[in-house]
């Protein structure tokens, strides 16, 4: 696997490109990865995860008035997830913003990371800011289940960590960094460090029980927790609140790029349609159109097959028609609207 610095014993079966990187498809079987994340702990090295170092004096203004959500007022340690949006109020990308104290720390997907900086460099007029993609010099191998707690624990890894909350440690003489995801319900933590230090970390995750797995069971993982990935469900089409992600927004914080569409959906009370979750009889191709009474209605956006062999998917419905329970016409088959996270 190209970039990998994972030992010879843990070679993937397979490779493939996610999120603008290559990454592990898959060590063993769907069923004992996926199973791995349900119920155990698995582990997986994150090479499609981007780090974006912000600095500079103006960096907190700045960031603040550029993205969706309020690093303003965010402690050290924790982090926030947000939008970027245009003037238009479209979503151009989304990220973690973590406060690390005399910079940022901004994580995104690898496929996002360029037009993300290029992005940002465009509203650095005459502030005093500066952007460095510093993915290379920055590891990342990631814990994910209800054991990754005990399994973080018994590495001697810091587990007891809070929703979006980073902190530094030292690990058998080596320096990381330990990031919690955003859920409560589905345990995901992150550990950092410099790139050399992978073999190590990774080993010692696998000898404490963690099971290697690939990016076909987290992907299918995703879509069972209701997750949306930017690309395939978040797309520069879309406005934030039909992503249903209202945790990526701030209403008070002030003035940002794309705020006042934003306030005006908000003002409004609602957009006319939202991200919900479907289940199908068959699989059903991302990108297919959803009717009702021969009105288009909606679309899929990621499809997944679980061990169970029940076929799911997350798409958007318009208001009128998403009713849970609802079936609809998808090309040749049917769709049927079901709530997020689906039950796993």
């Amino acid at each position: 696997m190209a970039n990998s610095l994972l030992p010879e014993k843990s070679s993937p079966l397979r490779t493939g490109n996610y999120h603008g990187a290559e990454a592990a498809a898959a060590f063993s079987t769907f069923a004992e990865e996926f199973g791995a994340l349900r119920s155990g702990a698995g582990v997986y090295e994150a090479t499609w995860r981007a780090k974006i170092v912000v600095t500079g004096e103006d960096r907190v203004r700045w960031l603040n008035g550029t993205i969706t959500n309020n690093v303003r007022d965010l402690a050290l340690g924790h982090g926030v997830y947000s939008f970027v949006l245009n003037a238009q109020g479209r979503i151009q990308g989304d990220l973690t913003v973590f406060q690390r104290g005399d910079y940022f720390l901004l994580v995104t997907d690898a496929s996002q990371a360029a037009n993300l900086i290029a992005w940002f460099d465009r509203y650095i007029i005459m502030d005093d800011v500066e952007l460095a993609n510093v993915s290379e010099k920055l590891a990342s191998v990631g814990v994910k289940g209800p054991k990754a707690v005990e399994i973080l624990r018994n590495v001697g890894f810091p587990a007891d960590l809070l929703p979006l909350e980073v902190v530094d440690a030292v690990w058998n003489e080596i320096g990381i960094s330990v990031a919690r995801g955003p859920s409560e319900r589905f345990p995901e933590f992150e550990i950092w460090f410099a790139p050399e230090n992978t073999a190590a970390a990774w080993d010692a995750l696998l000898h404490a029980g963690a099971v290697p797995v690939g990016f076909e069971a987290l992907e299918a993982f995703r879509i069972a927790s209701g997750i949306p990935a930017f690309g395939q469900d978040i797309r520069e089409r879309d406005l934030p609140q039909e992503t249903e992600q209202k945790h990526a927004l701030h209403f008070v914080k002030g003035c940002y790029i794309g705020q006042e569409i934003v306030e005006r959906i908000r003002s409004r009370g609602n957009v006319h349609r939202g991200l919900i979750g479907f289940t199908l009889p068959q699989s059903i191709p991302p990108g297919t159109k959803l009717s009702k009474d021969g009105k288009e209605v909606g679309e899929l956006t990621s499809v997944a097959q679980l061990p169970s062999l029940q076929f799911i998917a997350l798409g958007y419905v318009r208001r009128e028609a998403g009713a849970i329970g609802t079936t609809l016409a998808a090309g040749e088959s049917t769709a049927t609207v079901h709530s997020i996270p689906f039950e796993i």
